[in-house]
């Protein structure tokens, strides 16, 4: 099965946008505190995540200019596989065994710790991402999208890497670097639906 460069670059936006819905969903979780099972919700995510890295790093190889921005998208695609992974198989029984002995729960703390730190890495990178692209947008005369793009990437990276040197109750909150990495996603696939092999 064979692949055109539009074609992985259109799956790429296509996911990110996917995922920007779930990590919203996600986020508005966090912050309600909500008492919800999200085993499926990272589950749906593990899955688009791991697609993600397949089309990014296909664009990333084909791709003429913004080699950057793609493998930034590639990358941190991969990391939040890792992420989510760690949710997925670390969480429950860390907090089961720091339930039983009170002395495990640093530990606990340490994984759920990890695990933000590899999202908010990820987060950085989708940022980065957004900045290439949309400063390219902008440059192509879709200025608004393009800045806005721009914008919100440079926010998303400066508030990710705050929360990952101060911890998520630094100077900036963790929701804040969140929902900005989310917003961030979701105008980058707006950007790439218009990028041609040769940008």
């Amino acid at each position: 099965m064979e692949f055109s460069f539009e074609r992985s670059v259109k799956y790429t936006a296509i996911l990110l946008a996917a995922l920007a819905v779930t990590q919203a969903i996600y986020t508005a979780l966090y912050i309600s505190e909500a008492d919800v099972p999200r085993v499926m919700l990272w589950g749906v995510e593990a899955f688009l995540f791991t697609f993600l890295a397949a089309f990014g790093g296909a664009a990333m190889v084909e791709a003429k200019a913004f080699r950057v921005g793609w493998a930034a998208i590639t990358a941190s695609a991969i990391l939040n596989v890792v992420q989510v992974g760690v949710g997925l198989t670390m969480f429950a029984p860390f907090r089961a065994l720091a339930a039983d002995m009170e002395a495990f729960a640093p530990i606990a703390g340490s994984v759920v710790a990890f695990s933000f730190f590899v999202y908010n890495a990820a987060k950085i990178l989708l940022g980065f991402a957004a900045l290439i692209f949309g400063m390219a947008k902008s440059a192509d005369g879709s200025k608004a999208i393009g800045g806005l793009t721009a914008l919100v990437g440079v926010v998303a990276m400066v508030s990710n890497t705050s929360v990952m040197i101060l911890g998520r109750e630094g100077l900036i909150p963790s929701p804040v670097a969140g929902a900005s990495g989310v917003i961030a996603t979701l105008l980058l696939a707006w950007c790439l639906l218009g990028v041609r092999k040769a940008d």
